[in-house]
């Protein structure tokens, strides 16, 4: 590790400890330095690394606060990864594999645990995908925003966040231009009408495999695409 690591973890272990909990505030740069046996610049270049990572919050004329450390926080630059990999095709498979494994069993943990509310949210996007099977990018925004409702019913954020970063704005906008062009806009929006039905069922085993099926689909899609464009 490099000295610069070393103090990053020094900084990490005071909040894995509770001594700088959520919301609080850092000392003084010196004082900081002083009690972790830090140079100041060193004890400056940690304090900025983990401002970069939205560990803390460098508040200019305040101070240097710790976060509320939630997981949509910690976690909202996979979204800004991902798209950065939207060149390399090996990367993008992996991905889609990723999102193979973990939303067909969101959207089974969803069916348990779904309101009505979020079920009206999820059928106020289907509907929209229907009235924009023309418009690739109205197709777009409601898709990302009806599987982002099925994932929110799990009430679980971290789940929610990661999904989220992987899907890849740029890689699903991608893909419904291909399916539009392709003229399988049709059976995409049947595959998602399937979730529905199961979640309005509240049926687990049927939300993880209508899912399954929609992400697999998707990913055999996307796979003879990148072939073909190779």
């Amino acid at each position: 590790m490099s000295l610069t690591d070393k103090a990053i973890e020094q900084i990490r272990e005071l909040i894995r400890s509770g001594a700088l909990p959520p919301g609080s505030k850092l000392p003084p740069e010196p004082d900081l330095a002083a009690q972790l046996g830090l140079s100041r610049n060193l004890a400056r270049e940690a304090v900025k690394a983990l401002a970069v990572a939205r560990v803390l919050e460098v508040r200019r004329g305040d101070g240097t606060y710790v976060t509320s450390l939630q997981p949509s926080l910690l976690l909202e630059g996979l979204g800004g990864a991902v798209e950065l990999l939207q060149g390399d095709s090996g990367a993008i498979q992996d991905l889609m594999e990723v999102r193979r494994l973990l939303e067909p069993m969101a959207t089974a943990l969803a069916a348990t645990r779904i309101t009505e509310e979020q079920l009206a949210e999820v059928k106020r996007h289907l509907d929209a995908m229907r009235e924009a099977r023309e418009d690739v990018e109205l197709l777009n925004a409601h898709d990302a925003a009806f599987h982002r409702a099925v994932v929110s019913a799990t009430g679980n954020e971290s789940l929610l966040t990661l999904l989220e970063g992987i899907s890849g704005r740029t890689l699903r906008a991608r893909i419904w231009r291909g399916l539009v062009d392709d003229q399988a806009a049709g059976r995409t929006l049947a595959e998602h009408e399937a979730i529905f039905a199961a979640l309005s069922r509240r049926d687990a085993t049927l939300g993880q495999a209508t899912a399954l099926v929609h992400v697999s689909n998707t990913e055999q899609w996307l796979r003879a695409h990148l072939d073909a464009t190779a």
